[in-house]
């Protein structure tokens, strides 16, 4: 009797959970039959919707939802708590299974190449999102002494990095902060966050629902400079072709033209304003310098060579996030992606990888909405079972899955399950329900691993 077909999935964020459902979906699952282990290098699952949205935003958190159906079924093992590679690497995953896709997503900032961006108050948004987010690598503290912040970016991170430096503690109570990252917010500085993008409204890549979002708070007052509308014949046809691009324009349109009121923080969006060197003295910053740009036409800027110095204390950079270099795979350094073809890990000279596939931001880069990954799953999963159709997997020296249970016991690699994970989540929801919040999320690795049963 054929054996089901193995594959280890690197990776248990919404791409990878998307290759499962994928998988389990597929031909292939009704016979011989798909079995499928998850490696996560944190305690808990769900990557980016724990770790990278806002807590503010439990509508995007609702994803998890639909998530958990997947991790449900008996087909799918999780092994949290497991690090690539230092717990596993690829020719360890390759003696236990038919194929192995990579989905690790993106961590890291983007380098902004300007002068004094290494002065002490200049930050990456990644990490901030992370404190904030309660990740348990991170520092517990962070340093809000500021009372003049810039967010640099025109992306949905920084809009979450500015409203959550916009909004008070106590309005980010009821959601799931941790304690440590309610009190750092409680010490906060911030009156006025500055949101700087070098081209106009029509070019700004938020959603129009997270941009609208700003203007729900009693405690936000956003505000858009009349000066700052402007479009060329290119952003008028962006705006045409472009039904959420328009929507983010037609809501900047009316803040533009409304009365200031009286909210006690003011965020501000500054639109055709270029970042050109961060100011510091004594090693800290204490301002921004930026050019201000024209639109050419096609709906890009050029610089018009006048520069304006701002008075902030603190400079956050939201210009994209950079995955991390995967040990024993092929590397594009322009990108911060894996090379592939359809989801296949292409080798310098040009031939696949065998048995090795990649999907999410590892393939195509930290771009779109979490929901854009589905399509990505399906193209990698379609190459893979191809493969396996036409014979083109390499075979496993231990397919079965109690070879890796052994394996893991025998490195003493302390690892957690989908069981630990509904442990861990009742330990939060019951942290929460003394304050009537929905939970408490844990911090600390230790913590996540003792409630988890690891």
């Amino acid at each position: 009797m054929p054996r089901p077909l193995r594959v280890a999935i690197v990776g248990a964020g919404p791409a990878g959970i998307y290759a499962a459902d994928a998988l389990l979906k597929s031909a292939v699952a009704v016979e011989p039959g798909v079995s499928i282990d998850l490696f996560e290098r944190m305690p808990a699952p769900f990557g980016l919707i724990r770790y990278g949205v806002a807590p503010d935003h439990p509508r995007i958190k609702g994803i998890i939802t639909a998530l958990h159906q997947v991790l449900d079924k008996p087909q799918i093992r999780l092994f949290g708590n497991v690090d690539y590679p230092g717990d596993i690497n690829l020719d360890d995953l390759r003696a236990f299974y038919d194929a192995v896709i990579f989905s690790t997503g993106a961590t890291a900032d983007r380098h902004l190449d300007i002068p004094g961006i290494g002065l002490d108050g200049s930050y990456g948004a990644a990490d901030f999102v992370s404190w904030y987010d309660g990740h348990p690598d991170v520092p517990r503290t962070w340093p809000l002494e500021a009372e003049k912040v810039a967010v640099l970016g025109v992306g949905n991170v920084a809009l979450d990095v500015a409203r959550i430096l916009a909004k008070t503690a106590e309005e980010l109570l009821p959601t799931e902060i941790p304690p440590n990252v309610h009190e750092g917010l409680k010490a906060n500085k911030a009156q006025e966050v500055h949101v700087f993008g070098r081209r106009g409204p029509a070019q700004a890549k938020f959603s129009p629902l997270e941009l609208r979002e700003l203007d729900h708070s009693p405690n936000i007052e956003v505000i858009v400079d009349p000066e700052d509308i402007d479009y060329d014949e290119g952003s008028i046809a962006t705006r045409r072709g472009n039904k959420q691009a328009d929507m983010v324009a037609k809501t900047l349109e009316n803040w533009a033209i409304r009365d200031v009121g009286e909210r006690r923080h003011k965020l501000f969006l500054h639109f055709f304003e270029s970042p050109t060197e961060i100011l510091g003295e004594d090693g800290k910053v204490v301002g921004l310098r930026t050019e201000r740009t024209a639109l050419d036409g096609t709906g890009n800027v050029k610089g018009t060579g006048e520069f304006k110095d701002w008075d902030l204390g603190a400079v956050y950079r939201a210009v994209g996030y950079l995955s991390d270099k995967l040990p024993k795979l092929p590397w594009d350094v322009a990108s911060g992606t894996v090379p592939d073809k359809a989801g296949r890990v292409i080798e310098e000279t040009g031939e696949h990888l065998t048995s090795t596939y990649v999907t999410g931001w590892i393939r195509r880069g930290p771009v779109g909405l979490i929901g854009h990954t589905k399509g990505d799953a399906n193209e990698t999963v379609a190459s893979l079972l191809d493969d396996h159709g036409n014979g083109r997997l390499q075979t496993p020296a231990s397919p079965e899955p109690e070879a890796v249970d052994a394996f893991l016991a025998e490195r003493n690699v302390r690892f957690t399950t989908w069981e630990g994970w509904y442990r861990l989540d009742a330990a939060e929801k019951a942290l929460g329900e003394p304050q009537g919040r929905e939970r408490v999320k844990l911090v600390e690795r230790e913590d996540m691993l003792g409630a988890s049963g690891a």
